[in-house]
């Protein structure tokens, strides 16, 4: 936190009202004062991060982009803003994060988390270090830490090196993602590439002796000139530990294990009541849909599992690229089935498909067709009573709740580590599962749909 407020922090602050209490006479006039600000580069991940928070006992409020002016919020600890900045132009990133942080700071934020992928999904051009970078700068904060583990869902970090499960990262199927393929599993070197500044490692000898090593690791760090910490993790007591030692620090940077260790940080200051039980949802009515672009192993692995008991529509991207209306197809189809059992459409494929598409229309061209054309379908499938829906992949995710116009979501149940169910506040209200590609078991879309039957 601020060096300001380091020396408030001598004194024992006054219990803060609870967020029903801060929420009495809420209006637009009225800002939200949320203790944690955070801002997700993709929309996947913040529901991720939203769905740690509020398993930690954080009321928390998602938000898609940067919330309007007008927009009045549910009272919350904290606020976690969905950017989609993760494979846009570094420039394009800093700007839009910067916007994000001007935000949150007026709305009474304590500390900022800036969250990215658990595979740390990036080029040698950024985003994360350029983001990063340009936050620091901002708040006027000298050091960090870069911890993407989550080792509830098999992302860890020894030495510096990122694992997805038991394999490297380098050797994990994201070394063949189509936006960010990760060859390097040292995150050191991945880290150092994106940033001028120099990056250091807090190795696992030292975090398994608990915060106070680790506190004294990021102070030698900071004195030996680095601004960046990539800090080990192999379990969740790690992350914790991790928290404790990083409360006074203005900017975290991580995916969303790291935020297992923060809630504790103002509870201890009596800013955050107790943890009570999870908020419970509204029921939604309406038909179901999966909608897929994720082209991740563990997608594809979901969708075989639903082929082989329910009705899938595949969407071909060089039919689009021809100019097939395969828009006004999949919609028609999906309404024949909705009606009597949910349904998928997807246009995830394996490696080497994806590779002869992008080779024939582009990287870039390719991805933006699709999301295109899956949002367009949402659009189309909501209007026909679709209020129920599972969307695999984070710039699919994107693309859809911002056609479908949602601007807040509510957090819900835990589906899988990582994934929750949440409904949007908008008319008509939405049944939301926003799944990181990588995310989830082989039974996932199914399970989730049959957790709201």
């Amino acid at each position: 936190m601020h060096e300001e407020e380091q020396a408030a922090r001598s004194e024992q602050p006054p219990p803060q009202p609870s967020p029903a209490e801060r929420g009495r006479g809420h209006n637009e006039q009225t800002p939200v004062t949320v203790l944690l600000g955070c801002i997700a580069d993709d929309l996947t991940g913040a529901t991720d991060l939203a769905n740690m928070l509020a398993r930690e006992g954080m009321h928390t409020v998602q938000t898609i982009g940067i919330p309007a002016r007008e927009l009045v919020l549910p009272p919350a600890d904290a606020v976690v803003i969905a950017l989609k900045s993760r494979t846009i132009a570094p420039e394009d990133a800093v700007r839009q994060s910067l916007v994000a942080l001007d935000w949150l700071k007026r709305n009474g934020a304590r500390q900022i988390l800036f969250k990215y992928c658990s595979t740390f999904d990036s080029t040698d051009a950024g985003n994360i270090g350029p983001v990063a970078d340009a936050l620091l700068k901002a708040l006027h904060a000298r050091f960090t830490i870069a911890c993407p583990a989550f080792p509830e869902n098999g992302r860890s970090l020894f030495q510096g090196n990122l694992f997805v499960g038991n394999v490297a990262l380098a050797d994990s199927g994201m070394r063949h993602h189509p936006l960010t393929p990760m060859t390097d599993s040292n995150l050191v070197r991945v880290l150092g590439r994106q940033t001028k500044a120099k990056v250091g490692l807090v190795p696992y000898n030292i975090v398994r002796e608990g915060p106070a090593a680790i506190r004294k690791a990021f102070e030698q760090l900071q004195h030996d000139g680095m601004t960046f910490a990539i800090v080990d993790a192999i379990e969740n007591q790690h992350l914790r530990d991790i928290g404790a030692a990083a409360s006074d620090l203005a900017l975290i940077t991580g995916g969303s294990g790291i935020a297992i260790g923060l809630p504790a940080n103002f509870r201890k200051e009596n800013r955050l009541a107790p943890a009570g039980p999870p908020e419970k949802l509204e029921r939604i009515e309406g038909l179901s849909a999966v909608l897929s672009g994720s082209c991740s192993q563990a997608t594809l692995g979901q969708i075989a599992a639903w082929k082989a008991r329910r009705p899938a529509f595949a969407l071909d991207p060089l039919a689009l690229a021809q100019g097939r209306d395969l828009v006004a197809d999949a919609t028609a189809w999906a309404q024949i089935h909705m009606s009597r059992e949910p349904v998928l459409i997807y246009a995830s494929a394996p490696p080497e498909e994806v590779a002869k598409v992008q080779a024939a229309l582009g990287r870039e061209k390719a991805g933006a067709l699709i999301e295109e054309t899956l949002a367009r379908i949402a659009q189309r499938l909501v209007a026909a009573g679709l209020r129920k829906l599972v969307i695999a992949g984070g710039e699919t995710s994107g693309a859809i709740v911002q056609r479908l116009g949602v601007s807040v979501l509510k957090i819900g149940p835990q589906i899988d580590p990582g994934v929750p169910w949440t409904v949007s506040l908008g008319t008509p209200r939405l049944a939301l599962a926003l799944k990181s590609g990588n995310f989830g078991g082989p039974d996932f879309f199914i399970k989730a749909l049959e957790m709201l039957a």
